[in-house]
């Protein structure tokens, strides 16, 4: 496989390409660029698989859970720490914008399950509140 970018007008598509074996150049049918193009943007919505995640802790009814696939970026407590509703607890970031993730309620920090630096999933238990 290789990876291409393709600009269409103002789009950038980043796409894998897979060579089909024999001579790229001799195989190749004599069209116009522009068209060509064109039928490999709709092969990057195609999603790409997944990386494998750290494992996931259970969330249960006191669990603070990432929003989103996310890197986190910061944890904003530590063990013990009392917070109220709307906190910051721990700061996430995916495609270059950070999501704050906030308390869901007033308490105690019981355990934080991540480190900074991990990748997230959507879902995925972050810390527990008591």
């Amino acid at each position: 496989m290789k990876q291409l970018r393709i600009k269409i007008g103002d789009k950038t598509y980043d796409v894998e390409v897979e060579e089909l074996g024999g001579d790229s150049a001799s195989a190749a049918p004599s069209r116009p660029a522009r068209p060509r193009a064109a039928s490999v943007a709709p092969a990057a919505a195609a999603p790409a698989p997944a990386p494998a995640a750290a494992p996931k802790a259970a969330a249960g009814d006191n669990s603070i859970t990432s929003p989103l696939a996310a890197m986190v970026v910061s944890i904003d407590v530590e063990v013990g720490a009392q917070v109220n509703e709307g906190d910051n607890v721990i700061t996430l970031e995916a495609m270059k914008m950070n999501t704050v993730v906030t308390a869901p309620k007033s308490g105690t920090i019981q355990a934080i399950h991540i480190n900074a630096g991990d990748a997230v999933e959507e879902g995925q238990a972050l810390a527990e509140i008591a």
